[in-house]
């Protein structure tokens, strides 16, 4: 499968934050699951603005990891609404980091959650459109 060459991120920056020593694996890299909890935030905080209301995650429907993520970097997490359903709201994003505090941005993760709004009680509640 080719892979897109894309320069600028695309949808709203959402999340940044700085990747630290402690977050990382043995080989030295930041954890993909450190990452993935990061896209997760960001996409819970799209998912939170767009219903008006209380969101789980439910799904994560792809997820690719396309480069490695290093300590010192500031990860920048970027939301896209793909889909609104009934109860549910599908957020694309994409992770990028600026390295040594220069203006290059590399993209390194990709994906796609899906959230279920809820209500007071932690039932599914229906999305309000518009």
């Amino acid at each position: 499968m080719m892979q897109t060459v894309v320069s600028e991120p695309q949808g709203q920056l959402t999340i940044r934050t700085l990747a630290m020593p402690a977050d990382t694996n043995a080989a030295g890299d930041i954890f993909g699951g450190w990452v993935m909890s990061q896209m997760d935030i960001a996409g819970a905080i799209a998912a939170v603005e767009r219903v008006k209301g209380r969101v789980v995650t439910v799904a994560v429907e792809a997820m690719t990891f396309i480069a490695p993520v290093k300590v010192g970097d500031v990860l920048c997490v970027y939301t896209t609404i793909e889909r609104i359903g009934r109860t549910s709201i599908t957020v694309g994003l994409e992770a990028w980091v600026r390295r040594h505090e220069l203006d290059d941005r590399k993209k390194v993760t990709e994906g796609r959650f899906v959230y279920v709004s809820l209500d007071d009680n932690g039932q599914k509640r229906v999305i309000p459109q518009g």
